[in-house]
């Protein structure tokens, strides 16, 4: 059993990744439903939060069934993040997250997420601030360092232990290397056996099948694993890691009419949260994923992608449904 803060977790734990976008309220249920052990909301900006901007505060709703839930907030002012996180805080989260880790060009340039690499000791007093303004366990998210020269996770991780963070979880490449190129795991491995580290260790990047985390469980002896794009349309990934773990086999591939039962009613739920036009819009990167193997399927995604009708695409789902059981 591993414990953040009061909040105690299998030896090894599935956590779903923050993504703008996609990890909603109603993305978060799904995937809790179907596994994942730690959710956690899309990242919110402090300043947004400060200034009680709508589209900030509607990110810190969510429902009892998503717990244990975290809700992760950005920024790089000391104060603001303060300030942020005892609003935060009033929602009843399980536990505070940080991002130092999005490597987004318009998040970099404010010297926020992933920004804030090249200035160690900022980062740090920031964590030290949060930390000493909640009651609530605070975790980190980042990556291994800056560039490929600044890969200088472990001393990040000591110093970050050392002001109080429960958790960490460390995305396998640099600032620099966004999302190019494989994923890193040695380092993350290197600061799980680090024996001054006495937190878990969370490792993120790559992993998109239970094959793939069944290795990185046995090669870097992580506490647990965060996965972040191989979930969108695919909430099944956690479930299959589970029974991959326990039976070393393969859990067999939902049948279409589960997929498309998942994915109606993501789709219902998703349009009553956001709205017709919006909901529809946001369910446009799942349905790739959702229907993914489907033989001659574009005709059906590109249906899917333009359609501007909840009632049409209900009717486009059913027509999957007859033409693939």
């Amino acid at each position: 059993m591993i414990k953040i803060g009061n909040i105690e977790l299998s030896d090894f734990s599935l956590f779903l990744s923050p993504m703008e976008n996609v990890t909603n309220s109603v993305f978060r249920s799904i995937c809790s439903s179907f596994g994942a052990d730690v959710v956690l909301t899309e990242f919110i900006s402090s300043e947004g939060i400060i200034r009680n901007i709508d589209k900030s505060i509607k990110k810190f709703a969510f429902s009892e069934k998503e717990r244990p839930i975290g809700i992760q907030i950005f920024g790089n002012n000391t104060e603001s993040m303060n300030l942020a996180t005892k609003r935060a805080e009033q929602s009843n989260p399980d536990f505070i997250d940080i991002n130092f880790g999005c490597a987004v060009k318009k998040i970099v340039k404010k010297h926020c997420g992933a920004g804030i690499l090249n200035d160690i000791p900022k980062m740090v007093e920031i964590t030290r601030q949060v930390v000493r303004s909640t009651k609530l366990p605070v975790t980190v998210k980042t990556r291994l360092g800056w560039d490929e020269k600044n890969k200088n996770i472990v001393e990040i991780a000591e110093r970050l232990q050392d002001v109080g963070i429960q958790a960490i979880t460390i995305h396998g490449r640099t600032k620099s290397q966004s999302y190019k190129y494989k994923a890193d795991w040695h380092l993350i491995g290197e600061v799980k056996n680090n024996q001054r580290i006495k937190i878990p260790v969370i490792g993120n990047g790559d992993v998109d099948s239970a094959e793939k985390a069944l290795e990185m469980k046995k090669k870097y002896n992580v506490d647990g694993i965060m996965i972040g794009r191989a979930t969108i349309g695919n909430p099944w990934i956690f479930k299959e890691i589970k029974y991959f773990l326990k039976n070393s086999k393969k859990l067999p591939t939902p049948k279409i009419d589960e997929k498309i039962n998942v994915c109606r009613n993501h789709l219902q739920k998703i349009v009553e949260l956001k709205g017709e036009k919006i909901g529809l819009y946001t369910m446009r990167r799942h349905y790739a994923h959702y229907f993914k193997g489907l033989y001659n399927f574009k005709q059906y995604y590109l249906k899917l992608v333009t359609c501007n009708s909840y009632k049409e695409t209900n009717s486009i789902l059913d027509e999957i449904l007859a033409n693939y059981s």
